[in-house]
């Protein structure tokens, strides 16, 4: 954990940093990315977790548009550009390490690939796995605009 973030342990609420401070102390991985987990705003459902460049972050942060970083493309991955449903931001917040953000969105239809709201819906237990979502869109049809 960086010094900034220790500090920022013990101040007061309402204390302000700035923005190029923070993110030169984001505990940013090997490949310069964070883990971003996407929360629906208003329900509180955990959505999905993708990874975010300090470019992601900071063009969500300017525009209210979520923008990943997606590692099987390489590239800056708007959510929503090829299926349409996507995320606008609410909130932000680093977790007390700064390695990791909890976003607060608006989801637009399913969050996941498949066509659920979320990707977590393979619930497990000692006996097995269950699927515990249903599909809202169907993939196919999610992506026949791409």
């Amino acid at each position: 954990m960086s010094e900034v973030f220790k500090r920022l342990e013990r101040v007061p609420t309402g204390t302000r940093e700035s923005l190029d401070t923070i993110l030169d102390n984001v505990g940013w991985n090997d490949a310069g990315l964070i883990p971003a987990i996407a929360q629906q705003h208003d329900s509180g459902d955990v959505l999905m977790m993708a990874w975010m460049s300090r470019e992601s972050l900071q063009e969500t942060l300017a525009t209210g548009r979520v923008c990943y970083w997606s590692r099987s493309r390489g590239k800056l991955w708007r959510k929503g550009e090829s299926s349409g449903q996507m995320q606008m931001l609410k909130a932000a917040h680093l977790d007390c390490d700064g390695d990791t953000l909890l976003l607060s969105v608006d989801q637009t239809g399913p969050a996941c690939h498949t066509g659920r709201r979320s990707c977590f819906y393979v619930a497990l237990d000692d006996d097995g796995a269950q699927i515990d979502g249903d599909t809202l869109i169907d993939p196919d049809q999610l992506y026949a605009r791409s």
